[in-house]
């Protein structure tokens, strides 16, 4: 362990991003170990273990730093007046040429020295009457910088819009975990076939303008599936788990109609035990079976224009879909977890891993397929929900990473820290910390190539959403790395460059047309949300949090909520509304044992928390009449206040849990549990708990007087 001087290691560590020290408080500062800011130096590819390792490195990099031309990354925003500050630094005499995108060049030299006589005053640095980024068009484009002195750069140059796309007006939708959402036609848990249903039901019967669903991401393979969707394989591409098999156009072509009969019989079964007889939703049993009718689906041979349409999806996505196919093909037979692979194939450019793509190629094209079906199925939900009259349509959901094992952490090891995991400091509500198993991105990597890995993701997630939710979005400007076997409170931060993060998502949704939404509850580092705001990014504000916190600790007043914002009752990790009313949350916690403090004193808290809310809704006149007791004495009219209450802010958009339309009690998630609770498995369910099918749920009464508090949202 390192015994360098602790100026030179904060130094050192400034230098790259990484944190010897945060404010979880304006009044309080935490110094983190300096093990933590060793080991994310390591991962960093810097050797700081000792003293003269730190010295030497900290040389390095004020050398290289001191020595280059150009950053590896520039940005451009529209409304900037000149040049990027590293292109406006060049040295007199400095050839630039500019090669955008599409191919295009052009070429400049900034005033060389000497060139101002009659004892005229040479500016130092020049700087051009015409920007050399003037009209460029908005892309990720290439700079090459070759100075008088020989010195060369080379940086990618991000030209964005000053702005994301903003809403088009007011709207309200309903949020939904999708495996949730059961109908009589689903195998056993929601997919995307019931997603288009209730996107055209809510659009054109309720007016909703958007459904958000939970991130739709690939899984790690193999049983038991870890069912939590914020841990995936891949990002980038979508789980086949969520295809509605009848709606593949070769459906209708396969030859083996008997073993379709049969799967469609266990699928029905799967469906019966979840909404007949209260059993979990089981996402490994509900694979099963689509995955063998999967396989007798892709044996029908594609009819020309869906063959066009496959080989376009494949040439659009090339490298990165050869290595999602390869990955999950390779993991049929060694296992998910590749960094128990051979060695060869541990590295997906290896000559093994090719030779094994080729022997594999049959499980490889299905692979292949199955991304492309999906897609397309995920594409049509989109469709039907703009078809519907909504302005946004499907609000699909960023997970903060990706599973360390899993296909994204082997075809991208280039650009993840090895060793780290993803996480948060201790905090006021857990102070322990959490430590969340996801491998962070090495800021330096990403900025090196341009951040090609965030573009191509957000790239692929714009094709079939109308607004995009960015789950934990502070981590576009750093994130709490945790070195492997270390608990969460011996973590750092790291930082990122927030403004080529934020550059890349401006360019990919602006060239979508897409909403971006931010996830920015709990602790936000000071600066974050107004620089979120001023680029356009919308923000989460939760009902139940939104208090005066700097002032008398009251719920706060709709007139004070910010608009830029989704606004809604609660989420996929908070209790449903009705739960919070009555207290059946803590009561909950308590049968699970989970409460720090005594059971009397947290159901105090939270009759006194629903009380205060329930009395400034009673102040401004969005209780029913019948509502007028303690909390709970009128519960569906107690939801419907609530939802008034957030009509009356001015928040641009306004999310409705789904749950919340039937009384469903009992959260989707509960932080802190595992085996104590049936996280990401249970389906929408009634107040007694009885699940309530898609076909039911949109007819249900309480649901409809529900969504009637948001009939004249057009209106205004």
């Amino acid at each position: 362990m390192t015994g360098a001087p602790a100026d030179e290691l904060s130094r050192l560590a400034g230098l790259h991003g990484v944190a010897v020290s945060y404010r979880p408080a304006p009044d309080r500062t935490v110094t983190v170990p300096a093990s933590a800011v060793v080991a994310a130096l390591g991962a960093l590819g810097v050797d700081a273990a000792t003293p003269e390792a730190v010295r030497a490195a900290l040389t390095e990099r004020e050398r290289d730093l001191r020595a280059r031309l150009l950053p590896p990354t520039l940005v451009h925003w529209a409304g900037d007046s000149g040049d990027p500050g590293a292109l406006a630094a060049l040295p007199p005499g400095t050839r630039v040429r500019i090669e955008t995108e599409e191919g295009q060049e052009r070429e400049a030299t900034t005033a060389p020295a000497g060139a101002y006589g009659n004892g005229e005053r040479e500016p130092e640095p020049y700087r051009a009457s015409a920007p050399l980024v003037a009209g460029l068009p908005f892309g990720v484009h290439r700079v090459t910088a070759l100075a008088p002195d020989g010195r060369s750069g080379h940086a990618h140059l991000i030209v964005a819009p000053d702005r994301l796309p903003a809403p088009a007006g007011r709207s309200f939708g309903l949020l939904v975990q999708l495996y949730s959402l059961l109908s009589r036609r689903s195998w056993g848990m929601g997919d995307l076939g019931d997603l288009a249903e209730l996107a055209g039901w809510a659009g054109r019967v309720a007016g909703a303008g958007f459904v958000q669903v939970n991130p739709l991401h690939a899984a790690v393979p193999g049983t038991p599936t870890d069912p939590s969707p914020y841990r995936p394989s891949s990002r980038r591409f979508p789980d086949p788990v969520h295809l509605r098999v009848e709606d593949v156009p070769e459906y209708a072509y396969a030859e083996d109609r008997e073993r379709l009969d049969g799967l469609l019989a266990r699928a029905a079964r799967l469906r019966a035990a979840v909404l007949d007889k209260g059993a979990l939703i089981d996402r490994d049993a509900v694979w099963q079976v689509k995955r063998e009718a999967l396989e007798a689906l892709l044996a029908v041979p594609l009819a020309p224009g869906r063959r066009a349409a496959y080989d376009a999806f494949r040439a659009a996505h090339g490298q990165a879909l050869d290595d999602h196919a390869t990955y999950y093909a390779l993991a049929e037979s060694y296992g998910p977890d590749w960094t128990t692979w051979p060695d060869g194939l541990r590295d997906p450019r290896s000559q093994a891993t090719a030779r094994a793509r080729a022997g594999l190629a049959d499980r490889v094209a299905f692979h292949t397929r199955l991304a492309w079906l999906t897609d397309g199925q995920m594409r049509a939900a989109q469709r039907a929900a703009r078809e519907a009259g909504m302005p946004v349509g499907i609000v699909h959901d960023l997970a903060v990473g990706v599973h360390p094992r899993g296909a994204d952490a082997w075809a991208q090891q280039d650009v993840f820290a090895a060793g780290m995991s993803v996480g948060a400091p201790p905090d006021a509500f857990n102070a322990r910390g959490q430590d969340w198993g996801l491998p962070p991105w090495r800021p330096d990597r990403l900025a090196a190539c341009g951040y090609a890995p965030y573009r191509d993701l957000l790239r692929a997630l714009f094709r079939y959403a109308g607004a995009l939710r960015v789950d934990h979005v502070m981590g576009l400007f750093r994130l709490w790395w945790i070195p492997q076997g270390s608990p969460p409170t011996e973590g750092t931060y790291v930082h990122y460059d927030a403004e080529a993060m934020l550059a890349v998502l401006a360019l990919e949704a602006g060239r979508a047309g897409a909403v971006v939404i931010g996830e920015d509850l709990g602790t936000v580092e000071p600066g974050v949300r107004e620089t979120l705001h001023r680029r356009g990014v919308l923000g989460t504000s939760v009902l139940w949090f939104e208090r005066d916190w700097t002032g008398d600790g009251r719920p706060l007043p709709p007139g004070r909520w910010r608009a830029d914002c989704l606004a809604t009752a609660t989420t996929h990790d908070l209790p449903p509304t009705a739960a919070r009313l009555t207290g059946d949350h803590v009561d909950l916690r308590d049968r699970l044992g989970l409460l720090t403090r005594p059971a009397a004193e947290e159901r105090a808290e939270a009759v006194c928390d629903a009380a205060e809310w329930l009395a400034l809704l009673g102040s401004l006149g969005l209780l029913d009449s019948t509502a007028a007791g303690p909390p709970g004495t009128d519960e569906e009219a107690e939801v419907r206040a609530v939802h008034r209450f957030l009509l009356r802010t001015p928040a641009r958009m306004i999310g409705v849990w789904l749950p919340d339309g039937v009384g469903d009690r009992r959260p989707q998630n509960l932080p802190g549990t595992c085996a104590e609770y049936p996280n990401w498995r249970l389906p929408i369910a009634d107040r007694e708990g009885r699940p309530v099918p898609l076909e039911e749920l949109t007819a249900a009464p309480r649901l409809r007087a529900l969504l009637e508090v948001f009939a004249r949202l057009g209106d205004g």
